[in-house]
């Protein structure tokens, strides 16, 4: 695996002089993917957030291709593996390079770190509006003028506070794409549902363990963190609380039409240790499994 170690690394493949500041850089699309000669695979060390404003044809990104609208985003953090640019297209847009050196001592280098959409896959891009996709290019066109300006004490202070504002945009767009795409997220609930059930149906939990987010989220092609933020406004609950919720109504099945044990049930939802189990039903119900079969005898 190829890994770009620096901000240089990233000008000297694409064919660009040096750049201006050596811990961040912003490429036009477009240079990249006519000079670009990386390889097909490839790890940055750094934080990658690209705003494709016109693109006709597809974009390899990490495994796989997406095919862009018009006013799309795309977020990476460091150590992701990412793909070759490719298309037979004119693209549009900007990307933008960030190292974590240069967010040290600002608050945004641990905030940045909670974003979850620096994990989401290519098909969880975020698709903006005319006027989002205007907002987001005037707090690109400010950081590049403060690049391509004279680099002085403020210049790293105005930046990062560009980038806070990016990002608390991006934040709010994606919370927007959630709730406007809510028929593709009641698929996605009813889906989950169903994967749910036949786990348990199926009894995988006996030898695979409790169901966990990965699994969940892998078996419906989504990355772990776009799962939970899409479950979220649907339902209040990330997918782990999902999950645990599903085991307390499974539980609570067992328990009040089986004459299986406290063990049994434990052991049956996947759990590896029982007392695990009656700690997570009490803390859920606020009664003990064995108070709770009792009002059922």
């Amino acid at each position: 695996m190829n890994k770009l170690e620096s901000i240089k690394d990233i000008h000297r493949m694409a064919g660009l002089p040096g750049p201006v500041h050596p811990l961040i850089t912003m490429i036009d699309v477009a240079e990249l993917f006519n000079m670009c000669i990386l390889p097909s695979n490839y790890v940055l060390s750094f934080y990658k957030i690209s705003l494709v404003t016109h693109l006709d044809g597809k974009f390899k990104y990490g495994q796989g291709y997406y095919d862009f609208d018009e006013g799309s985003m795309v977020f990476a953090a460091p150590h992701q593996v990412l793909g070759q640019i490719k298309t037979d297209a004119d693209p549009k847009g900007i990307s933008l390079f960030i190292h974590p050196d240069f967010l040290q001592g600002y608050p945004l280098a641990s905030k940045i770190k909670q974003l979850g959409f620096f994990s989401y896959a290519v098909n969880e891009a975020l698709h903006l509006s005319e006027q989002e996709k205007a907002t987001m290019l005037s707090i690109f066109n400010i950081i590049r003028e403060e690049l391509n300006g004279r680099i002085d004490d403020f210049s790293s202070e105005v930046i990062v506070a560009q980038l806070e504002l990016l990002l608390s945009y991006a934040k709010r767009y994606y919370k927007r794409q959630f709730l406007t795409r809510r028929v593709l997220s009641n698929d996605l609930l009813q889906q989950l549902e169903e994967l749910l059930n036949r786990y348990f149906e199926e009894e995988k939990a006996v030898n695979e363990g409790m169901p966990t987010v990965q699994y969940l989220a892998g078996q419906l092609n989504y990355t772990p963190n776009y799962l939970s933020d899409m479950l979220r406004p649907l339902t209040g609950m990330n997918a782990q609380q999902h999950i645990h919720q599903r085991l307390i109504e499974r539980s609570k099945d067992l328990l009040s039409t089986t004459n299986l044990t406290i063990n049994e049930v434990a052991y049956k939802l996947g759990f590896k240790y029982p007392q695990s189990f009656s700690r997570l039903f009490k803390v859920k119900t606020k009664i003990s499994p064995a108070q709770f079969r009792t009002t059922f005898s």
